[in-house]
């Protein structure tokens, strides 16, 4: 099955951009399909992989900020060629 996944790191403290950047590089280094613009970051594939990916980097990212949000949406289909027609 398909997803896409629309993420926003938001670390909560002063010097913040380390964490988002690494969260993002990390993401991109996976070999699936990664997408940012300047408010979020979207990956799409299969969902076992993408899952299992989004479960270590979250955790990894968690462990290098001191408090923080992640804000998350799932979309259960493979919504990477999106174009709008307007």
């Amino acid at each position: 099955m398909k997803i896409s996944v629309e993420l926003t790191l938001t670390p909560l403290q002063d010097n913040f951009e380390p964490a988002i950047i690494n969260f993002i590089k990390k993401l991109r280094n996976s070999g699936l399909t990664v997408k940012e613009n300047p408010l979020s970051t979207q990956v799409y594939g299969d969902y076992d992989e993408v899952m299992q990916l989004l479960n270590t980097e979250i955790k990894d990212a968690f462990e290098a900020i001191d408090r923080g949000l992640l804000y998350m949406k799932i979309v259960k289909s493979d919504r990477s060629d999106y174009a709008a027609d307007f």
